[in-house]
């Protein structure tokens, strides 16, 4: 390469090549970026030039010299590499730690609800009624993996956990096991309230989640997953949450015959459902199944390979991020009028606008990366962490305007 290179018939002196050498080495900004650092020797039989050189002004050679000089195999071998994800990483997504919310934020919500209703809060029933939901949840996310697996929506999905342990059977004999778990614990907490109305809710909230996936149902690959993720942590299960928090203390007043001045307005049966629970647990479902619609958006293609019809599939990635546009200001105005109408009170309202900055960047987010796989994934997290962050202010405010109400 010196060889040809001092051949060619340059259009300057080689003095003048190394003037302007000198003067990049002595003006930094001269160099533009990328710029490959090199030393060269020059040699002929009629000349010899001995000309070291610092800087040669090529912009981004190494992807050029990939392009023209590696294989496509080799090309192919980088890509493959730039796509690995370590092992604790594909541990931390298969286990979907930050998902468990959605069994948190229902029954904080729902037991604060009992709490505004009633002035009361059992922290047993409330642990009880976590770990079993825990339960369930991992059931479905178990569940899930193995189904998507038969139906091969999750053959190229490294963070599976069907893929990562290699066991189809295993996955689903761990999952029925939680689910059992969970039922047992829901079953019990039941009976320590006598309410069956509730229980009949949790059933059918798991309902819905047995349908959203497993055979011969399989109701998400019709696009039916976000209104039965709606229904399921919404009304159901919150309104659920709230009876059994609620009746398992009026029960315990009324049997150990301590009277309780707040309870004047109902009686031991059951607390009523009130325009406040059904105004929570909608904002509940609203703030679910939008981490439910963010998590199709990077498995749009291989869900369409599979016939599995999710919304995404159906209206394509830039429709989809309009959707989310709208699921928020939905959120958001239906929060003022709860707030407005008197079914959420004031203090609510205003710890919930708290977290209009989050909804705000998810909005902005998914309009920016919704092309892209690799960023569009995080999508879903930050709706974990807007859904986290609604549910608790919610909560708090619903217990904050049970204390002031008692000042």
């Amino acid at each position: 390469m010196a060889a040809v290179f001092c051949n060619l018939n340059l259009p300057f002196e080689i003095s003048d090549l190394q003037l302007q050498f000198r003067n990049n080495r002595t003006n930094p900004t001269n160099v533009g970026s990328g710029l490959l650092r090199r030393t060269s020797y020059c040699s002929s039989p009629e000349t010899f030039h001995k000309t070291r050189v610092t800087w040669l002004g090529l912009k981004h050679p190494r992807p050029q010299w990939r392009t023209l000089f590696k294989s496509n195999s080799d090309v192919v071998n980088v890509e493959a590499m730039e796509d690995e994800i370590s092992m604790p990483t594909l541990i931390w997504r298969a286990v979907k730690l930050p998902i468990y919310s959605v069994a948190l934020v229902p029954l904080t919500v729902g037991s604060a609800a009992a709490f505004w209703q009633t002035g009361l809060f059992s922290a047993g029933q409330f642990i009880l009624l976590l770990a079993s939901s825990i339960f369930v949840i991992a059931w479905l996310n178990l569940s899930n993996d193995v189904y998507d697996f038969d139906t091969g929506a999750d053959k190229y999905k490294k963070e599976s956990v069907v893929n990562i342990v290699g066991s189809r059977t295993g996955t689903l004999v761990a999952a029925y096991i939680l689910l059992v778990l969970g039922l047992l614990g829901i079953s019990w907490a039941s009976l320590r309230a006598e309410n069956l109305r509730a229980i009949l809710l949790l059933a059918s909230a798991i309902t819905c989640g047995y349908i959203y996936q497993c055979p011969p149902f399989r109701l998400s690959y019709h696009g039916l997953g976000e209104p039965l993720c709606f229904a399921a942590f919404g009304p159901f299960a919150t309104t659920a949450f709230y009876l059994l928090q609620g009746r398992y203390f009026l029960l315990y007043l009324h049997y150990a015959k301590i009277s309780f001045h707040y309870t004047h307005c109902f009686n031991y049966s059951q607390p009523p459902i009130t325009g406040t629970l059904l105004s929570a647990s909608v904002l509940v479902g609203l703030t679910t199944t939008l981490i439910l619609f963010c998590s199709h958006f990077h498995q749009v293609k291989d869900d369409k390979a599979v016939g599995k019809m999710s919304p995404l599939v159906r209206l394509g990635t830039t429709a989809g991020s309009d959707v989310i546009s709208v699921a928020v200001l939905i959120l958001y105005s239906f929060l003022f009028i709860a707030g407005l109408s008197g079914n959420l009170p004031l203090t609510s309202v205003i710890l919930c606008e708290v977290t209009i900055p989050i909804g705000r960047f998810i909005v902005s987010y998914v309009k920016a990366n919704h092309k892209d796989n690799k960023k569009i994934f995080m999508s879903k997290y930050f709706c974990v962490r807007l859904h986290a962050a609604f549910g608790a202010a919610l909560a708090a405010g619903l217990v904050a305007a049970r204390l002031l109400a008692r000042v």
